[in-house]
């Protein structure tokens, strides 16, 4: 995948979805004018196009997972110490775990 945005090794759903996009562009156009190289480009940049989308929707979905469970457990350490600024904080961080899940999914 030379030519996406995963130079930093990073999976990314916007550079995802545009080489997904710009592959099925570019199949279409081989499809029509019959140029094979197109076709094959096409398809292999489509292909990875999506691949690094669901990597990117993947690690996104484990970090909220690992948010979610993470302020859920300073939640109830929290409210068991009777510590509200924890409690207060692991409910929020549970809440952005929560949200990156459902954003993700």
């Amino acid at each position: 995948m030379s030519s996406n945005n995963m130079t930093s090794g990073e999976p990314n759903k916007t550079s995802g979805q545009f080489h997904s996009t710009k592959g099925t562009a570019v199949e279409t156009i081989g499809n029509m004018t019959g140029a094979t190289s197109w076709q094959q480009s096409g398809k292999q940049e489509h292909a990875q196009g999506e691949t690094e989308y669901r990597a990117a929707q993947t690690k996104g979905y484990t970090e909220g997972t690992a948010d979610r469970i993470g302020g859920k457990k300073d939640s109830v350490v929290g409210a068991v110490t009777g510590d509200s600024s924890q409690e207060t904080q692991g409910n929020l961080r549970r809440d952005k775990g929560e949200a990156q899940q459902n954003f993700n999914s």
